[in-house]
């Protein structure tokens, strides 16, 4: 099976295409390494952006995991609603990533 069609910075075109089995292959093709903790995250972040209609900021996510933003930016290696977001299923975060 194929990746659905991804934009130029690598989001799914069509959010209903997610499934967690085309996250995994989307990491994979970008030779991303996922992990519980990574997995955990997402989750949440769909969770939060189902609830609330979008995607959060990176302060307002840290404080609903109850982490440290340096936590989650230590687990990332990144700026990490990006991939949050893109391994998510979710529209690319706006503002300060």
């Amino acid at each position: 099976m194929g990746l659905p069609a991804r934009d130029g910075d690598g989001y799914l075109v069509d959010m209903s295409n997610w499934t967690p089995e085309i996250a995994i292959e989307m990491a994979v093709a970008d030779g991303y390494e996922m992990n519980d903790q990574k997995w955990e995250q997402i989750n949440k972040a769909r969770e939060f952006f189902e609830e609330f209609g979008s995607v959060p900021p990176i302060r307002k996510f840290a404080k609903h995991l109850e982490v440290d933003q340096k936590e989650l930016f230590d687990l990332w290696m990144t700026g990490p609603m990006k991939p949050i977001t893109k391994y998510g299923g979710m529209p690319k975060p706006t503002g300060c990533v």
